[in-house]
C-alpha cells in the first residue's frame, strides 16, 4: 500500500509541483491548503509522514498551529517543515514544536524526496526488527524497538521518530561518544550541526521534565554527544 503524504502548503503552484514530484515516486498525496482543512482531514484519517509550510494564508504561523496539533495526535508520525523562512529562530521553534526536519524551499525536489524516503527507512527498520531483539535496557532506561517507546524509571518519554533514533544512538553502546556525523547516520537524517544539537537539547528537556535530576546525555565537546554509564 502506498504511504500517504498530507501537504499543507497555501501557495497553488508551489503545492502542485510538489505534489506531483510526490506522486511520481508512488507516494498517495493529500493536499490542503490552511490549517482548518488539513486539522479537519487528520482527525478523520492520519497520514503516513506530513509535510508542512508555516505561513498559510493570512496565517503567518498557521503550520505551527497544524504541527503542535499534529503531534499531539501521534508522536511518531514524521513532520517535515518545507518553507521559504529560513531564520535559526522559525527552525528551532519548528523543532521544539516535534517537527523532525526543518527544509527551506530553496532546497531541490530531489533533496525533499531524499528527505522523506530517509524519514519511511527508519519506519521501516523499526518494523523489520519486530520479534526480535526489540528490547534495550540500560540501568533505568527501557527503549522498546518494536512498539518505539522510551520509558525511564518506568515513566514513558514521549519521543518523535528522529528523537528516538538519537536516543536509541546514544544508549545502544553507553559510554561510547557519537560525533554529530555519526548521530546523522544512525538515525538517517542529513542536517546541519545546530539542528542535531536542537534535537539533543530537545531530547534532554523531555527527560528532565520527568526526572529534574536527568543527566545521561553528555556533551563531549569538539566530539560529539554520549550516553554517561
Amino acid at each position: 500500500m502506498a504511504k500517504r503524504i498530507a501537504l499543507v502548503e497555501d501557495e497553488p503552484a508551489i503545492r502542485q509541483n510538489y505534489a506531483d514530484a510526490l506522486s511520481k515516486r508512488g507516494y498517495e498525496v493529500a493536499a490542503y491548503t490552511g490549517t482548518e482543512d488539513s486539522l479537519k482531514a487528520f482527525r478523520k484519517r492520519l497520514p503516513d509522514l506530513a509535510i508542512i509550510d508555516i505561513g498559510l494564508g493570512d496565517d503567518i504561523e498557521g503550520g505551527f498551529e497544524v504541527c503542535r496539533v499534529l503531534r499531539g495526535m501521534s508522536a511518531t508520525i514524521p513532520i517535515i517543515f518545507l518553507t521559504a523562512r529560513d531564520s535559526d529562530f522559525d527552525a528551532i521553534s519548528g523543532l521544539r514544536l516535534g517537527a523532525d526536519d526543518y527544509l527551506t524551499k530553496d532546497v531541490s525536489i530531489q533533496q525533499i524526496l531524499a528527505r522523506v524516503a530517509a524519514l519511511f527507512r527508519r519506519l521501516d527498520a523499526l518494523q523489520q526488527e519486530y520479534g526480535r531483539d526489540q528490547l534495550h535496557i540500560v540501568d533505568d532506561l527501557a527503549i522498546d524497538k518494536n512498539c518505539m517507546t522510551v520509558t525511564w524509571k518506568g515513566r514513558p518519554i514521549d519521543l518523535t521518530l528522529t528523537e528516538f533514533w538519537i536516543v536509541h544512538s546514544l544508549a545502544r553502546i553507553p559510554g561510547h561518544v557519537k560525533s554529530r556525523d555519526q548521530l546523522m547516520k544512525d538515525a538517517d537524517i542529513f542536517v546541519d550541526d545546530g539542528t542535531v544539537t536542537s534535537h539533543v537539547k530537545r531530547v534532554r528537556r523531555k527527560f528532565e521534565d520527568v526526572d529534574a535530576t536527568f543527566d545521561r546525555i553528555d556533551t563531549v565537546y569538539g566530539m560529539g554527544y554520549r550516553w554517561k554509564i
